[in-house]
C-alpha cells in the first residue's frame, strides 16, 4: 500500500552501497547481504539515497519495511521482492524482525545480456516493483537458494568468483521477470483464459505421446473445441494443434540428440505406428529429415 510522504530534498546523497561513497575496486560487480547485516547498525533505518550505476534488489523474507520510493511511501509485509532503478530515491524502514537479502548489481552486469538477448530485465526495473510472493512457495523457495549461494560464493572467494556471483545473480533476476511476465500475461489475458490455457499446457505434458486430438484435450478440459484453439491463439499465436505438435517434435529433437536408439524405435516410442509418416511429419516442421538432424 502506498502513501503520499515529504518531497525528498535536492541533496539526496548518492552512495555505492549505503554509507560507502565508492563501488569497490571492479566497475562490474555483484554484492549481496542479508538485510539485518547493514539495517541493524543504523537502527533499522535507511536515509533516503541513490545508486549511481547499480541496481537493487530487496528480498523481504520475514516482518515488514516501509519503504520510501520516490516520494511515495509502500508498506510491504514478506514475503515481497522490491526493485530499484539507480536513479530512485529510495529509503527504508524495517521492523525489528525483518530478515532478508539485498541484491545489489551494476549496469553492466544487467545489461550485459542485451546483446543476444534483449532488454531481458527491464520489466524489472523500467519503474519500481513490488513483487508479491505470496502464493509462490515453489518460487521463494529457489529465489532463497540461489541467494544463500551468492552469499556463500561471495563469503569465499575461489577460481570463477566474479562469474559465478554474476550468473547466480542474473538467473535470480531471471526468476523474478519469469513472474513478473506472467502476472502481466494474466492482466492482459484475464485469469480464467491464463488458467484454462495452463490447464491445457500441463494435459499436453501428460498426453503429447498419445497424440490425443482436440476434442480430446477439449473433454478433459470441459470446453468446447472450438473455443479452447481460439484461447491457445489468442494467447500464443498458435492452434492448439500445432502446441501439441510442437511439444512432439521437441521430445523427438531430444531423442535424436541424446538417445542411441534407431529411428524407427524413436518413431513407436512417440506414438506414431508408421516411422516413415515421422519422418515426414519431423522434416515438415523442422525442415530436416531425423537422419539429417541427427547427423548435423
Amino acid at each position: 500500500m502506498a502513501r503520499n510522504a515529504k518531497p525528498a530534498p535536492s541533496d539526496i546523497p548518492q552512495f555505492g552501497l549505503y554509507g560507502e561513497y565508492t563501488k569497490g575496486e571492479s566497475a562490474e560487480f555483484v554484492h549481496i547481504e542479508l538485510i539485518e547485516t547493514r539495517s541493524r547498525v543504523h537502527h533499522w533505518h535507511i536515509e533516503k539515497h541513490t545508486h549511481s550505476g547499480l541496481f537493487q534488489v530487496l528480498f523481504l523474507f520475514g516482518g515488514e519495511v516501509s519503504a520510501s520510493i520516490n516520494g511515495a511511501v509502500w508498506e510491504c509485509s514478506a514475503p515481497t521482492v522490491i526493485t530499484i532503478h539507480p536513479s530512485v530515491v529510495h529509503g527504508f524502514d524495517f521492523s525489528t524482525e525483518a530478515h532478508g537479502y539485498v541484491l545489489t548489481v551494476d549496469q553492466n552486469v544487467v545489461f550485459a545480456v542485451a546483446e543476444n538477448h534483449g532488454d531481458l530485465y527491464s520489466s524489472l526495473f523500467v519503474e519500481p516493483l513490488a513483487i508479491d510472493l505470496v502464493g509462490h512457495p515453489e518460487l521463494r523457495t529457489r529465489l532463497e537458494s540461489l541467494l544463500q549461494n551468492l552469499l556463500t560464493e561471495a563469503a569465499w572467494p575461489q577460481y570463477g568468483h566474479r562469474l559465478m556471483l554474476e550468473w547466480l545473480a542474473r538467473s535470480t533476476l531471471l526468476l523474478l521477470v519469469r513472474l513478473n511476465e506472467e502476472r502481466r500475461f494474466v492482466d492482459q489475458s484475464g485469469r480464467r483464459d491464463f488458467e484454462l490455457f495452463s490447464h491445457f499446457r500441463a494435459e499436453v505434458e501428460k498426453h503429447y505421446k498419445d497424440q490425443w486430438q482436440l476434442n480430446q484435450y477439449a473433454a478433459a478440459l470441459r470446453a468446447s473445441p472450438v473455443s479452447l484453439n481460439r484461447l491457445c491463439l489468442k494467447l500464443s499465436g498458435k492452434s492448439a494443434f500445432d502446441i501439441t505438435q510442437d511439444r512432439l517434435i521437441l521430445e523427438a529433437c531430444r531423442k535424436l540428440t541424446y538417445l542411441p536408439a534407431s529411428i524407427a524405435s524413436i518413431a513407436y516410442e512417440l506414438g506414431f505406428q508408421d516411422p516413415a509418416y515421422f519422418s515426414r511429419l519431423f522434416k515438415k516442421r523442422m525442415g530436416l529429415t531425423p537422419k539429417e538432424f541427427r547427423s548435423s
